[in-house]
C-alpha cells in the first residue's frame, strides 16, 4: 500500500477508560472482525493474554490493523496502569499518531496525563476521544474545560463552529491574515488548515462518543484518515548516526521497539520500518550489534494471530520471529547505509523484592526464565545481590511484580516467593585497639600453633581495608604473613557484631610468635581471625547503612506532604527545583526506609508522583536501630547454636 494511505496510531489513556473496547469497535466497523469482543467476556482481539483475561486489564501493547475506505490503519492498544508504563514508551516509538481516550465520567486521570506528556515530547499529532459521553449526567462543557486545563488549551471539539475556525486561523499566519481581512474562511480552507494544525500538534480535535454504544466511531475513523499524518509526512526520528528519507524507495531502516516471547514461535521482534522495504526470507544489518542477520517469515499481527506477508515497507509495523542476536532498541538498516536510532529510555524500577525459588528444580530454571522476562519487558530487572546473596526482582510497582511472578509460574513453570530484600549493612570500628590472637592445639603428634598481635585502626569512610606488616626480627616467618592477612579478611567478611562485612579499617600486624614444628598456614589464619574478632569487639564497633540520593517528581500541591514524609523516613533534604509543571524534591534517605516508598508515594500523591534513587555512601546507623539489628542477629545465632 502506498505510504500516503497508511496511518499508525496508539490508543493512550488511563486504565478502564475504554481503549480496548474502542479497538474492538474500530476493527468491527472496518470489517476486520466478524464480531465485537468484550473485556468482561475475555474474548477481545487485543487483550488475549491469560493474565489480561483474568485481571480484565491491558498489560502489554497489542497490535492490530484494519482498512477504512482506502486507508490502512495500524493500531497499538496500550495499557493504562502506570505499572506498565514501559509498554507505552515502546508503543509510542512505533507510531506516528495517538488517539487519547478519556472517560467522560472520570475526566482526565493520571495515566492520561503521563501518556499525553510523552506524546508532547515527540510533538505527536493527537485526537482526543471522549468515551462514555452518553452516560447520564455528563456535562460536555465541563469535560472540555477539564481537557483544556489538564492537557492543552488547543484542544477543541470538531463541531464547535466559529471557535474552531478561529483556532485554525491562529495556527497559520496566512490563514489568520485572510480571516482578519474577510471575517471568515471557506470549509476547504478550514479543513486544510485543520489537517496542517493537527499534523504539527497545534490543534487537538475532541470527538465525543461511546465505544460500547458504537457512537462517534465513524467520525473518529474519518478524523484519523483526514487529519493524521502518513509515515512519509511525519518528522524524521531522532538519529545518533546516519540519515534517512521517509519513503519506500529509500534504503531500508527500522527500529526494534519491542520483543514478545511467544510460547509457540519463540521470540518475536517487533520492528517499525521507517524507510525502504523489507522482504521475507532476506537479511538486514543490525547496526547496534554490528552483525548481519537472516530471517524467514515476516508477520503482521492481529492480536495473537500472526498473518504472514512477503513484503513490508515504509510505515509498517511487523513481527520477525527467531532472531538470534537482535534485541529491543536495536537499529536495523542496510550495511552500506548505516543508521542508529536514538534508543528508548525506560523508567528505573520503583519497587524491589527478594526472590526465593520454592524447589531445587525452580532454582535451576529461574535464570533462563527471568532472562526471557527481561527481554520482553525492559522495566523488569532481575539480578543477584553480591553482598546479601539474594536474587532481587525490581519493577514499577506491586502489580508489575505480581504479574511477573504469575508469568514465571504460568509460562515457565517456575514458582517463587517474594520477600523484602535484606539491607546490605556493614560493620566498622570507631577507635584503635591492640589485641592478641593465639591459636594452640595439641592432640598427639604434630599440633597447631599460631600467635599474632594486631592493632585495629578506623579508616575514613569509603577507604575499605588496609593490611600493614610491621613484624620485625622474624617473630613471624615471612611465609606465614599472608596467612594472617587471609584469616583477618575471612573474619571481616563474616562480620563480628551482626554478621555483616567489616569495612573502613586498617589492620597492623605488629608482633607474634611461632613454633618450628607446630606452626602452619592454617594456624596463623585462625590466629589472625581470632585477633580481628576480639579487637573489633573492643574497638567500639558500629553498624553502617547505605544512604540513597532520592529525587521525587511531583506536582506542586504535594510538596509539603512528600517533604514531611521523607523527614519521617530519616531523610535529610537537599533542596528542590522546578521543571515545567513538575517539582523535584531531593533528599538523602537510608535504603532501609525506601522499600515501600513506591506504593506509599502513589497513595499520598493520588498516583501522580514518581521517584528515582541511587546509592550515595554509607553512614552509621542510629544507636537505637543498630542495637535492635544486633540483638536480632545474636538471638538468631543463639538459636542456631542450640539446634
Amino acid at each position: 500500500m502506498d505510504a500516503k494511505n497508511k496511518r499508525s496510531i496508539i490508543l493512550l489513556g488511563h486504565s478502564q477508560s475504554g481503549k480496548t473496547t474502542l479497538a474492538e469497535n474500530i476493527l468491527y466497523r472496518c470489517k476486520a472482525t466478524s464480531r465485537k469482543g468484550s473485556v468482561a467476556e475475555g474474548n477481545t482481539v487485543s487483550d488475549y493474554g491469560w493474565d489480561e483475561i483474568e485481571r480484565k486489564i491491558s498489560i502489554n501493547d497489542s497490535f492490530m490493523f484494519c482498512n477504512f475506505q482506502d486507508t490502512r490503519i495500524q493500531i497499538i492498544d496500550s495499557p493504562g496502569y502506570i505499572d506498565f508504563y514501559g509498554e507505552v514508551i515502546a508503543g509510542i516509538r512505533a507510531v506516528d499518531n495517538a488517539v487519547v481516550v478519556i472517560d467522560a465520567v472520570e475526566g482526565v486521570q493520571l495515566g492520561t496525563e503521563k501518556a499525553w506528556d510523552l506524546a508532547e515530547e515527540l510533538a505527536m499529532p493527537r485526537i482526543i476521544f471522549v468515551n462514555k459521553s452518553d452516560n447520564e449526567g455528563i456535562d460536555r462543557n465541563k469535560v472540555i474545560a477539564d481537557i483544556k486545563t489538564a492537557l492543552s488549551k488547543k484542544a477543541i471539539a470538531l463541531d464547535d463552529g466559529v471557535e474552531l475556525t478561529e483556532l485554525v486561523a491562529e495556527s497559520d499566519d496566512a490563514l489568520l491574515e485572510k480571516y482578519l481581512a474577510a471575517g471568515s474562511l471557506s470549509n476547504e480552507e478550514v479543513n486544510a488548515g485543520l489537517r496542517k494544525a493537527v499534523a504539527s500538534a497545534k490543534i487537538f480535535p475532541i470527538i465525543f462518543g461511546s465505544s460500547i454504544k458504537d457512537t462517534g466511531i465513524e467520525g473518529l475513523l474519518e478524523a484519523i484518515k483526514n487529519y493524521f499524518v502518513s509515515p512519509d509526512e511525519r518528522p524524521v526520528p531522532e538519529l545518533s548516526e546516519g540519515q534517512i528519507t521517509l519513503n519506500p524507495d529509500s534504503p531500508f531502516s527500522g527500529f526494534v521497539f519491542k520483543s514478545i516471547i511467544d510460547p509457540y514461535v519463540g521470540q518475536l521482534s517487533l520492528v517499525r520500518i521507517f524507510s525502504g522495504k523489507l522482504a521475507a526470507n532476506s537479511s538486514f544489518y543490525n547496526n547496534t550489534q554490528k552483525i548481519s542477520e537472516r530471517f524467514g517469515q515476516l508477520y503482521l499481527l492481529q492480536g495473537k494471530e500472526q498473518r504472514q506477508v512477503e513484503l513490508a515497507d515504509c510505515g509498517d509495523i511487523v513481527a520477525i520471529p527467531k532472531l538470534k542476536q537482535t534485541h529491543t532498541s536495536d537499529s536495523l538498516c542496510e550495511q552500506a547505509h548505516p543508521v542508529v536510532f536514538k534508543p528508548m529510555v525506560f523508567p528505573e524500577p520503583m519497587m524491589s523484592a527478594s526472590v526465593k525459588p520454592r524447589s531445587r528444580l525452580d532454582e535451576e530454571k529461574i535464570s533462563q526464565a527471568t532472562a526471557k522476562l527481561m527481554a520482553e519487558d525492559p522495566t523488569i530487572k532481575v539480578y543477584r545481590d553480591a553482598e546479601t546473596k539474594e536474587e532481587i526482582i525490581s519493577g514499577l510497582g506491586d502489580l508489575h511484580l505480581n504479574v511477573a511472578v504469575g508469568r514465571l509460574k504460568k509460562r515457565f513453570n517456575v514458582e517463587v516467593d517474594l520477600g523484602t530484600p535484606k539491607i546490605p549493612y556493614k560493620e566498622t570500628v570507631t577507635k584503635s585497639v591492640r589485641m592478641q590472637g593465639k591459636y594452640k592445639r595439641q592432640s598427639g603428634g604434630r599440633g597447631q600453633y599460631g600467635d599474632v598481635w594486631i592493632e585495629v585502626r578506623p579508616l575514613e569512610p569509603g577507604k575499605g581495608f588496609e593490611f600493614v606488616d610491621k613484624v620485625f626480627g622474624g617473630a613471624i616467618p615471612r611465609n606465614f604473613i599472608p596467612s594472617v592477612e587471609k584469616g583477618v579478611r575471612q573474619a571481616m567478611s563474616e562480620g563480628v557484631v551482626a554478621g555483616y562485612p567489616v569495612v573502613d579499617l586498617q589492620v597492623v600486624l605488629q608482633d607474634g610468635s611461632y613454633h618450628e614444628v607446630d606452626s602452619s598456614d592454617m594456624a596463623f589464619q585462625i590466629a589472625g581471625s581470632m585477633a580481628l574478632r576480639k579487637a573489633t569487639m573492643e574497638a567500639h564497633p558500629a553498624l553502617l547503612e547505605p544512604i540513597m540520593e532520592v529525587e521525587v517528581y511531583i506536582p506542586e500541591e504535594f510538596v509539603g506532604q512528600v517533604s514531611g514524609d521523607l523527614n519521617s523516613r530519616r531523610g535529610r533534604p537537599l533542596g528542590m527545583e522546578v521543571k515545567g509543571k513538575t517539582n523535584i524534591v531531593k533528599a538523602q534517605v537510608p535504603l532501609a526506609e525506601m522499600f515501600t516508598y513506591g506504593n506509599d508515594l502513589r497513595s499520598m500523591t493520588q498516583g501522580k508522583g514518581t521517584f528515582s534513587m541511587k546509592f550515595l555512601h554509607y553512614e552509621q546507623v542510629p544507636a537505637k536501630i543498630a542495637n535492635n539489628i544486633i540483638s536480632k542477629y545474636q538471638a538468631q545465632q543463639k538459636k542456631e547454636e542450640q539446634v
